[in-house]
């Protein structure tokens, strides 16, 4: 009568045991500093870029569509306030994740699936290697660590693009009246909020991405199905925990 479920609940098991096993390797050695550097690198240096560029628009874009509200009740200078909250508290953490996760996910998915369509992790298993311990731990704890240097980063560049259009186009404030509302609206549950969002968010993005590369099969096509399930499947809940996240600290106000 339930055949239908027995799919997902086997999927939610597995991924609960990689995530179970994932975290305990990192009390256990070897920790494999070597790939723990290189997945920073990869995931924190090769981001960058995208997320610095796509991030200064965002906050210029949401100036501009704010500045006629703020106009037209008078509150011009108000407006590195409303892009600091904006941006902190919720676009930044979220941008920044869904960005890492349609690079970074898929990218995982999609190695781990070739690896394990090759073989690859099979050998690793007969010459006694822990494919957990040498594969999806050192991306967990890269992810984990640079996801939020990222989202800061993406926090500051999204006020400077505010700034960008804030003053020197529309100007609507002053340099100094601009970041001294940005600060001053800013505080320790804002800053809290913002930082604990993008670590939740490269839990999933990690162990999401690493679950459906080790779980492919089927050949290339079961790599590209993979991928793109790691993509949907880590964006969905990245939307979902920013809500319940947001909601908990909501409640402490």
């Amino acid at each position: 009568m339930f055949e239908f479920l027995k799919g997902p609940l086997l999927n939610i098991q597995e991924f609960v045991v990689l995530s179970g096993r994932a975290f305990r390797n990192m009390i256990r050695t070897p920790h494999y500093k070597d790939d723990i550097i290189i997945q920073m690198d990869s995931i924190g240096v090769g981001s960058a870029p995208l997320i610095l560029l796509a991030s200064f628009f965002i906050g210029a874009a949401i100036t501009l569509q704010m500045s006629r509200a703020l106009n037209q009740y008078g509150a011009g200078g108000q407006v590195g306030n409303v892009v600091a909250i904006t941006l902190v508290r919720e676009l930044g953490p979220v941008l920044t994740a869904l960005l890492v996760a349609g690079r970074c996910a898929s990218g995982m998915a999609s190695e781990l699936g070739s690896m394990k369509v090759t073989e690859q992790i099979d050998a690793m298993r007969a010459l006694g290697t822990d494919p957990v311990q040498k594969l999806v731990t050192p991306r967990l704890i890269a992810t984990a660590f640079m996801l939020p240097l990222l989202t800061v980063m993406s926090d500051f560049l999204g006020l400077v693009g505010g700034w960008a259009v804030a003053v020197p186009m529309l100007s609507m404030t002053t340099t100094t009246g601009f970041w001294n509302s940005a600060y001053q609206a800013l505080v320790w549950n804002d800053l809290a909020q913002g930082l604990l969002k993008p670590f939740a968010f490269s839990l999933v993005i990690a162990l999401v991405g690493c679950h459906y590369g080790m779980q492919t099969s089927g050949g290339t096509q079961g790599v590209g199905r993979a991928t793109t399930q790691a993509v949907v499947v880590s964006s969905v809940w990245i939307i979902i925990l920013t809500f319940f996240i947001g909601k908990f600290f909501v409640g402490l106000n």
